[in-house]
């Protein structure tokens, strides 16, 4: 008896219905990439600055005695430091011991360091001292700390704003004449 042609076509059918059903398994079914790895460096960088307002304090001289700045001058500190750094110190200092504030003259004359005080009710000096330490910063004779703080895991960033007042005591220059007379104040900070 002849084959139907209906009877050849099952098996042919089951086997493309097994393939496609393999096939779409396979198509269809997850595959896994391999890995890829990403190094990532990042650098957050130490900084120390300081900005100080107003940039000129004015004074009104008396022979023979002590006249007050025209103001107090604001310094505002901030810092991002490393772990290694134990302290951080503000210095203010001029160039010369010898003469802090000159008239420019020829023959010069000057106001020292020793006639020219410093105060900063929330740093070091306290009460009115004299530009005459050797700090850290600046030349021999001619600085003053204005605040020192040690730094520990949790002050290691911050920012501070310290008044800094001043006066000139000419009680030991009698014979400073009369004229104008300019310097020039350094505030430097350093970590150590």
């Amino acid at each position: 008896m002849p084959t139907s042609p209906r009877h050849n076509l099952s098996p042919r059918l089951a086997l493309l219905a097994f393939v496609a059903f393999g096939l779409s398994a396979t198509g269809y079914g997850q595959i896994t990439s391999n890995t890829a790895t990403i190094t990532l460096n990042a650098t957050l960088a130490e900084s120390l600055t300081i900005a100080a307002t107003p940039t000129t304090v004015n004074f009104t001289l008396v022979k023979g005695s002590t006249a007050t700045g025209s103001s107090a001058v604001a310094i505002t500190t901030t810092w991002l430091l490393l772990p290694t750094r134990a302290n951080l110190v503000l210095d203010g200092y001029f160039a010369s011991a010898a003469a802090a504030l000159t008239d420019g003259a020829t023959t010069p004359d000057n106001i020292p360091t020793s006639a020219v005080l410093g105060q900063v009710t929330t740093g070091s000096p306290t009460s009115f001292t004299a530009f005459t330490q050797s700090a850290a910063l600046g030349p021999t004779g001619a600085g003053l700390t204005l605040f020192t703080v040690p730094l520990t895991a949790l002050n290691r960033a911050g920012t501070r704003t310290d008044n800094l007042n001043l006066e000139i005591n000419l009680s030991s220059l009698p014979q400073l004449p009369a004229g104008s007379y300019t310097g020039t104040l350094t505030l430097q900070a350093q970590a150590l």
